[in-house]
């Protein structure tokens, strides 16, 4: 716990070490933080709670935070449990607080606290409205589907501060040491990503504030070289490829479509072409979509399997579709004994994406890959490398 950069702003978020799956899906090998911010001024405002999972240390850290002062407002920016779990708990301990959010917040709070009054405890805020503290003016900006349709963010105006909700967060715990990009990449497109025209929405309306620290609810608190992470949200919301390179994405069934992939893999570095590897059938799928969104070329290649493709090549391609996957061109690989279809399977998996481009090139295996298969897969590594 401690203040934000001398400001005003005292941070009161938990580490959380001992979850496995975010969101019941997602591995978290170096778990997640849960953030939560008291801002004290002549009035004092929390914003956001924590999961049920970290209870007992927030209120611990919200204590101490606050000394011998009550809380005056509790501003509700997100109502997915990992940051709303004890928003009853946290008014039964304060009950003289009022809670801060929108509308759609309130027409939703009821479904997470059936039996908790909050009669003439609640103040609705929309666009652009303004809630004063004292030396501190907090603005409201709505951000649906950012990745919930109640979601708000938070701009105090005075310290330059933007509470951005889930936007800019990033799995991992605070007291882990590893890069932002590749963990914030990974949560972005599997958790936002399927919104990036609501996402530019927002960042339309950052473009106009003076923004100095970003507290998101998951994640560090970002206070330098912010361009960089705006830049990288501006990039993944547009869908265009962040880096020029490949990732060859396999399923393979008794490893000749995985040495396949393999041979692929040194053919397009023969070429010089940044390439990724990934099976699909054994590495973290989450990842596997966040390097599909990296990079501007994708090869897919599949066994054939009962007259289709492998579950965990279906479930790729779904995952794709389903986060909007665009703007790339795919390469397609299948392997087959007597009725080699993955190719064609593959290829309605990816029908009415947008701007996908499907080679024209399909590298046909019979089994096991031959010489001439590896020289087909020698000039589609040229092809992929013009």
């Amino acid at each position: 716990m401690n203040n934000l950069l001398n400001t005003s702003i005292v941070y009161t978020g938990v580490d959380d070490k001992t979850i496995d799956l975010f969101e019941g899906q997602y591995t978290v090998p170096n778990g997640v933080s849960y953030n939560s911010y008291v801002l004290l001024d002549d009035k004092v405002t929390v914003l956001d709670t924590v999961d049920a999972r970290a209870s007992e240390e927030w209120f611990a850290n919200l204590e101490s935070a606050l000394g011998d002062r009550q809380p005056d407002y509790l501003v509700i920016s997100h109502l997915e449990p990992d940051h709303s779990a004890n928003i009853q708990r946290f008014m039964d301990k304060y009950p003289n607080t009022y809670i801060v959010s929108n509308a759609k917040t309130f027409a939703f709070l009821p479904q997470f606290f059936e039996n908790m009054d909050t009669d003439g405890k609640t103040i609705v805020v929309k666009e652009g409205d303004t809630l004063q503290t004292g030396k501190h003016s907090l603005r409201f900006f709505m951000a649906p589907m950012v990745h919930w349709p109640e979601v708000m963010m938070t701009y105090d105006e005075t310290d330059k501060v933007l509470f951005s909700a889930d936007a800019f967060g990033k799995f991992g715990a605070l007291d882990t040491d590893e890069d932002w990009t590749c963990e914030a990449r990974r949560y972005y497109f599997n958790i936002v990503g399927k919104y990036g025209v609501q996402v530019q929405a927002v960042l339309k309306k950052l473009a106009a504030l003076e923004v100095q620290i970003i507290c998101p609810l998951h994640g560090p608190v970002l206070s330098e070289n912010l361009e960089y992470y705006i830049g990288k949200y501006q990039t993944w919301s547009s869908y265009e490829p962040e880096d020029s390179g490949v990732l060859i994405a396999y399923a393979s069934m008794h490893g000749n479509t995985a040495k396949a992939a393999q041979k692929m893999k040194e053919f397009l570095e023969e070429q010089g072409i940044k390439t990724a590897i990934t099976d699909l059938a054994r590495d973290d799928m989450a990842e596997a979509v966040e390097d599909a969104f990296r990079y501007d070329r994708l090869i897919l290649a599949s066994a054939t399997y009962d007259a289709g493709i492998m579950t965990c090549m279906e479930s790729f391609l779904y995952s794709l579709k389903h986060k909007n996957y665009q703007k790339r061109k795919i390469a397609l690989i299948e392997n087959g004994t007597w009725a080699p279809l993955a190719a064609k399977k593959m290829k309605e998996a990816l029908e009415g994406m947008k701007e996908v481009e499907v080679m024209e090139r399909v590298i046909t295996i019979r089994t096991e890959a031959k010489e001439k298969d590896l020289e087909e897969m020698k000039q589609l590594a040229r092809e992929l490398a013009e």
